[in-house]
């Protein structure tokens, strides 16, 4: 339900941020400013902050690589996205709303939800289930070429 709701409400936002781009704007370089979204995870503070269009929209626990598996750090864009994927690497562990960003790196879905907050992950950045949920809906709204995911110390 909640993700029904979220999901909801991130769609009206993103048709009203476009419609208000368009409307200030269009052709010009307003309509790009409007249909931003970054990522923004840090991996001391374990949190994933998402602003849309410049605004703080989300703040959200993750868990990210733990002390024998590194979280690359740099600024990426999303390579390619998968509604449900199954870890070829690690014995095909679940991947809920994976947004690849670097090789096999993802933002994904966990069923860890007691580990977020603290580093646990082979190096991907995991999100509570919902919070996966809004995070692929947003991206696949606004398109990978909108979307920064920026990974800091």
């Amino acid at each position: 339900m909640h993700t029904a709701i979220s999901a909801k409400l991130i769609n009206i936002t993103a048709a009203a941020l476009t419609g208000a781009a368009l409307l200030l704007g269009a052709g010009s370089g307003a309509a790009h400013a409007a249909n931003k979204i970054v990522a923004r995870v840090s991996l001391s503070q374990q949190v994933m902050e998402v602003s849309v269009d410049g605004r703080p929209t989300f703040a959200w626990k993750v868990s990210t690589g733990d002390r024998a598996h590194v979280t690359p750090t740099g600024s990426f864009k999303p390579t390619r996205m998968h509604e449900m994927w199954y870890s070829k690497k690690y014995d095909n562990a679940p991947m809920p709303h994976s947004v690849f960003f670097s090789g096999g790196y993802a933002v994904h879905a966990t069923y860890a939800i007691k580990r977020l907050g603290q580093p646990a992950s082979h190096g991907c950045v995991r999100l509570h289930p919902d919070n996966a949920a809004d995070f692929y809906q947003l991206v696949e709204t606004f398109g990978a070429t909108n979307t920064s995911i920026v990974i800091v110390k």
